[in-house]
């Protein structure tokens, strides 16, 4: 006889959270989950993990005061976290917070997330974060930037860092579709496939034929007339992707990372010529490394692969690009 009540039905239990977004730092990682879930793990002891402590944390570990937020977003930097709440319209940072990078006035290292007070009320399309400087893109294409600030990565006109966010002045009138942060500089895709370069320009990577830094934006005007719809940056070089499809890249190349054949910087952006055969759909820039995924599913690496970064079963650098496979 069952219980009075009972239907008899064995209730099925809800599925697990599914990984909707993933991001790294430095030696942290963050996953957003369905259901606005937000997770962190690795480091901690800069507060880049946001448990209220200086812990590491050795598996993905609930962030429990984001629970009420439904969080669509996360972008790591180096040792902080950045986070956006759609329906709050709102920013959330918490870390390491030398050099402004948290955007809350201060240069305080913070171990819970905070609202970024001068991004309330906008509507973000992306957020970048470099090693210690931050950009965000809102709906409308204006891109607003704070943090470290020594070579012009800010794009404000100036190497004072800003401890807020500040508009950068020099994209009025001209809207962006996405940005990318190196370790001390920037890259940029407008709506209308413009590309653009700023900050550190040592090892060519903003594209612009020299070595010089720019406080400014500036257009990367050697790209063939293409129109440029993905950027990332590596840590001293940059990766764009044309409407093509067709891969081009430039800057620091000692390990190989740019995938022409050598170790020379170049100047300004080259396509690879590997990949000149594929549709590239997806990029990413490592210290000294890059991936690339095409649109037929193969995923490409090279560079650097002392650590086996490459993922192709070895430790050889490779200066063209390797078939990863994934496993």
């Amino acid at each position: 006889m069952e219980p009075a009540g009972s239907s008899g039905e064995v209730e099925t239990p809800p599925p697990p959270p599914r990984v909707v977004l993933i991001s790294a730092g430095a030696s942290h990682s963050v996953a957003l989950l369905s259901g606005h879930i937000v997770c962190s793990w690795g480091r901690g002891e800069d507060g880049q993990l946001g448990h209220g402590n200086a812990e590491d944390q050795l598996i993905p570990t609930v962030l429990s005061a984001l629970d009420n937020a439904r969080i669509v977003s996360i972008v790591c930097g180096a040792d902080h976290t950045t986070a956006y709440s759609e329906p709050e319209l709102q920013v959330y940072s918490w870390g390491w917070g030398d050099f402004g990078r948290l955007g809350h006035g201060n240069s305080s290292d913070i171990f819970t997330p905070q609202p970024i007070k001068a991004l309330q009320g906008i509507k973000i399309k992306q957020i970048a974060c470099g090693d210690s400087h931050c950009l965000a893109v809102t709906m409308d294409g204006e891109v607003q930037s704070w943090g470290r600030n020594q070579n012009g990565q800010l794009g404000l006109g100036t190497n004072e860092d800003s401890l807020v966010p500040q508009k950068i002045q020099s994209f009025q009138g001209i809207p962006v579709k996405m940005i990318a942060a190196g370790a001390e500089h920037t890259a940029a895709v407008t709506e209308d496939g413009e590309l653009y370069g700023w900050g550190w320009g040592r090892y060519g990577n903003l594209g612009l034929g020299d070595r010089n830094d720019r406080l400014i934006p500036e257009k990367v005007s050697s790209v063939g007339g293409q129109n440029m719809v993905l950027v990332a940056c590596g840590w001293r070089h940059t990766i764009t992707v044309s409407s093509s499809g067709n891969l081009y890249t430039y800057g620091w190349s000692k390990y190989g990372q740019l995938g022409h054949g050598d170790f020379e910087d170049h100047l300004v952006p080259h396509q690879v010529e590997a990949l000149q055969q594929s549709c590239v759909s997806q990029i990413s820039g490592g210290w000294r490394h890059t991936m690339a995924l095409t649109s037929d599913g193969k995923l490409y690496g090279w560079g650097w692969n002392k650590f086996g970064q490459v993922g192709v079963g070895g430790k050889i650098w490779y200066l063209l690009h390797v078939d990863g496979g994934i496993q």
